[in-house]
């Protein structure tokens, strides 16, 4: 099925977004080395933000002719929020997430610069029960679509989804919006994996995704950079 796929000018090979969830910033470059040409594209997101040189990992990876996805979710005053993504604007990063209301989400808009704003919608690891938890009583497919309607019409450039959602951003939401899914994994997900609403890569992209996040499912294989090629394989097999 082709209804929903991107049509966007993405080389297939960056469609792939490895997160590079760490303790360490030698252990992400020794990942980074290890999977070398097999991956372009890659998150840096918190864990690594609190281990130590995280703007110097940026740069190295740019060194390397690496895009670099900041994942930090920035969720504060708009004004700081503001001052923060402008900051950012200046260090050639490709990707940054925000979270919160139009305020903070047009806060980061007005000063992305050349930075994609990506307005994060509903977390893959929350389920219904979570949402219940958190006060709300919308059902999950209506909160992810009201929130990206409100990130483009904010002027985000994308959200952050996952994958069994994105059909219905494709049907209600323009089409220019970019969707990055994360949560892929393969079909018999661990019992202790704590990703809940997950999809297969082929999965994400037929339903519409632009890219799609992986961690887990290449980091923690034996040949790393073979379960990378193997991805990529089957995300050019999805465009072919």
């Amino acid at each position: 099925m082709t209804q929903f796929l991107s049509h966007k000018p993405i080389p297939a090979r960056e469609r792939l977004i490895m997160a590079l969830d760490l303790p360490s910033i030698e252990e992400a470059k020794a990942l980074v080395e290890e999977l070398g040409d097999s991956v372009v594209f890659y998150k840096v997101g918190l864990e690594l933000f609190m281990s130590g040189d995280y703007f110097g990992l940026i740069h190295w990876l740019q060194a390397r002719g690496k895009k670099v996805f900041v994942d930090l979710k920035f969720f504060d005053v708009p004004e700081t929020v503001a001052r923060a993504v402008r900051a950012l604007s200046n260090t050639g990063v490709d990707f940054a997430t925000v979270h919160g209301n139009d305020a903070i989400m047009r806060a980061a808009a007005r000063e992305k610069g050349d930075v994609k704003i990506l307005a994060v919608t509903v977390l893959t690891s929350l389920d219904r029960g979570d949402l219940d938890d958190l006060g709300f009583s919308c059902d999950i497919g209506q909160l992810v679509l009201s929130r990206a309607r409100r990130a483009l019409a904010a002027g985000c450039d994308g959200v952050i989804s996952s994958g069994l959602e994105v059909p219905f951003l494709r049907q209600e939401v323009d089409h220019k919006l970019l969707v990055v899914s994360p949560g892929i994994r393969p079909v018999d997900n661990r019992p202790a994996d704590d990703q809940k609403r997950v999809v297969t890569v082929e999965q994400a992209f037929r339903n519409g995704a632009d890219y799609i996040v992986v961690g887990r499912p290449i980091r923690d294989a034996e040949h790393p950079k073979e379960a990378a090629e193997i991805a990529q394989q089957q995300i050019i097999s999805v465009f072919q």
